[in-house]
């Protein structure tokens, strides 16, 4: 089978590629799933540099989430059979034609969605989920702000937001990628290349945004504390503009807001039974299609440079998916 492998932790991707590995067999417990379709995430290219704060012991397969269809099970696993739709996650090993993993790693793969959303789902929603429902105590009738809503778990964030019946507001570099993210539901777009402040105080009658979903840090991070309600919720999702940021803490002191930390798998790990319940949530979502990923483009296993690369330039709206 083909798979995406890094050798070697190196700029550029100069240690990640393309090689024939052996076909795996399903130990007890464990499904081999023909994948049909696995998503990029930005943690993906992170983990080519040795970036990322999980760093698997090399050489290793890159991919996280995949959608695909049952091949062969391991002893002891009923809950699937050869054939089955399925789709699910794994911290690596998804750039593949082929992966084993545990059956409990797995679920049937929703009617309403197609390979290429299913494998783009969960992380994406999840993040969003486990940001405004568990950690942002996003509530009805507040105001949103949701940076990065171009991309994957921007654009989650903004339809998890509608769905709470908050108000969004959405940010982006690029007018163009704006109309889409409007399209898919937020109440106000930002360019904020002109900067954002004044316009969210305007927009909230000068109070600030009640909850702040930042993926993004650095200046985007820097301004948001100056368009932030009292008692609001900074939420980090992490850092894609290269920058972490600081606070000085006499700011969410007198401005009385919280700086929240969200690592939406890793609290899924720390407290399972919360962690399934959040995962049953966002698939039911799903299931009754509510909510489905916006797909910017689905490409070649064997092209994957091209699909790194679209993320690498920021020209993704949503998700990029490859496909074995």
């Amino acid at each position: 089978m083909k798979s995406l492998v890094v050798s070697e932790l190196a700029p550029d991707f100069a240690g990640t590629s393309l090689k024939d590995l052996p076909l795996p067999e399903p130990k007890a417990g464990e499904v081999r799933v023909a994948i049909k379709a696995a998503s990029l995430n930005f943690p993906d290219l992170l983990m080519t540099e040795g970036k990322y704060q999980l760093k698997p012991e090399l050489p290793f397969t890159l991919g996280m989430e995949l959608a695909g269809v049952v091949d062969a099970v391991g002893e002891g696993v009923t809950a699937f059979q050869p054939g089955d739709e399925v789709a699910g996650g794994s911290r690596i090993g998804a750039f593949s034609e082929y992966i084993t993993l545990p059956a409990a790693g797995l679920r049937k793969k929703p009617a309403t969605l197609s390979f290429a959303e299913a494998s783009a789902y969960g992380a994406a929603y999840l993040t969003a989920y486990v940001s405004l429902v568990i950690r942002g105590n996003l509530q009805p009738g507040e105001t949103l702000l949701v940076h990065g809503a171009s991309g994957g778990v921007g654009m989650a964030a903004v339809e998890v937001g509608k769905l709470l019946g908050a108000t969004v507001i959405a940010t982006s570099a690029s007018d163009e990628k704006l109309k889409t993210v409007k399209a898919r539901g937020a109440d106000h777009i930002i360019n904020v290349t002109r900067g954002f402040r004044e316009e969210v105080k305007a927009l909230t009658g000068g109070r600030g945004a009640d909850v702040i979903y930042d993926p993004v840090g650095g200046d985007v991070f820097d301004e948001s504390v100056r368009c932030i309600a009292f008692d609001g919720r900074l939420l980090i999702i992490g850092f894609t503009s290269g920058r972490i940021p600081s606070v000085s803490v006499n700011m969410p002191l007198i401005k009385g807001f919280s700086v929240v930390g969200v690592r939406a798998g890793e609290y899924g790990r720390q407290f399972p039974e919360k962690g399934r319940a959040n995962q049953e949530a966002i698939w039911k979502w799903a299931e009754d299609g509510k909510v489905k990923p916006c797909i910017h483009a689905e490409v070649p296993l064997t092209d994957w440079r091209r699909a790194f690369d679209m993320m690498r330039s920021r020209e993704v709206v949503g998700k990029v998916v490859l496909v074995p």
